[in-house]
């Protein structure tokens, strides 16, 4: 999974090492021919009282540094950075990183590493890591919360509506939630307040079926927010603990649909909206999330197959550009493939060496 990323991701830590082990080879050559120049050159006593900073033409403040270098002491400059900042730019944006959020990182990891100080207990590598890796989880945390524990401690049922456009895997992914929540002890049933496709009853109820829950749902062209309400009474009813309401794929240009999303907010008050994307779609994937969360305001992003997907700049960009975190993934066909979104634990294994 993100594959992609983590190899380029990879390739700006070598670029570093590079570039300051180049001019960590100078500097030690440098030192190496004034110690030698030292030794054969005769010690005159001076005239005035000199100082190491006086002298910017190879005295003995740049000996100094030189010496320092040398010894392991190696500081990160700007002109050492970029080069290698220039190609984690087109890096990231090739993975589909939005720009912002590129930019976000890349001024992140510039001002924590111009002027570092190299130390012999440390590497240029690992330096680079730490600063990727600050960069990476504060631009992929934003808005982070405990699902789980947001489940627990509110009042039940708890009401979760799924949204997105057509074919996402957002039906699939009510199934998997569903699952999800059933291996934590918490009961659901399905409500199919997708009223406006054909075939969609179906599908849910061949979900439903599948994972052993029951499917609340109407008439093709009924009212989607009477379909979800009439889940979260029959929850009440039977001490059902989630109800989870699909509804029909949409663009935030579908003012119908929108309206629909709307209604279904204002008589039922879901406990939280989740957008569904697929995290193949890249820089798409985050424009929907931006919209849909500017026209219904979601709560949170389930991304599907982020199994398939290399290049990771949805799962990067989406939290920064809509504040609104990513909590999962589904990461295969099965109904127990969606994994919880951890941002420490991904950032891990982007930056994870190859074995």
């Amino acid at each position: 999974m993100f594959d992609g990323l983590k190899d380029k991701l990879g390739s700006f830590r070598e670029d570093v090492e590079e570039e300051v082990e180049e001019k960590e080879a100078e500097a030690a050559a440098e030192a190496e021919a004034a110690d030698d120049e030292e030794s054969s050159t005769p010690a005159a006593a001076p005239d005035h009282e000199s100082s190491d900073e006086e002298d910017d033409d190879g005295g003995p403040g740049r000996l100094r540094q030189a010496a320092a270098f040398a010894t392991g002491r190696v500081i990160i400059e700007e002109e050492d950075l970029e080069e290698p900042l220039w190609s984690l730019e087109m890096a990231l944006l090739e993975s589909d990183v939005e720009m912002s959020v590129a930019e976000e990182i890349l001024d992140s990891v510039r001002e924590q590493l111009i002027g570092e100080s190299r130390k012999q207990v440390d590497t240029t590598a690992e330096l680079v890591e730490d600063a990727l890796h600050d960069a990476l989880v504060d631009v992929i945390s934003v808005g982070q919360f405990d699902f789980e524990q947001r489940i627990a401690e509110a009042d039940k049922p708890v009401t979760i509506v799924f949204t997105g456009v057509n074919g996402v895997g957002k039906t699939t992914s009510i199934a998997k939630m569903s699952e999800w929540l059933g291996e934590r002890g918490y009961s659901s049933v399905l409500a199919n307040g997708d009223t406006y496709r054909a075939g969609a009853s179906e599908q849910i109820t061949e979900h439903a079926e599948n994972v052993g829950r029951k499917v609340i749902a109407h008439e093709q062209g009924g009212d989607p927010a009477a379909v979800i309400y009439d889940g979260v009474e029959y929850a009440e009813a039977n001490d059902v603990d989630v109800v989870l309401g699909d509804t029909a794929g949409r663009l935030h240009t579908s003012n119908d649909l929108m309206t629909q999303l709307e209604k279904i907010h204002r008589v039922v008050d879901p406990e939280m909206t989740l957008f569904v994307d697929e995290a193949v779609a890249g820089q798409d994937a985050v424009e929907r999330a931006k919209e849909f969360d500017d026209a219904a305001e979601i709560d949170g992003t389930v991304l599907t197959k982020a199994d398939a997907d290399s290049s990771g700049g949805a799962a990067i960009s989406i939290a920064h550009v809509t504040g609104k975190p990513v909590l999962f993934l589904g990461t295969g066909q099965g109904y127990g493939d969606l994994q919880e979104f951890d941002p420490e634990a991904l950032v891990a294994e982007l930056l994870a060496d190859e074995e």
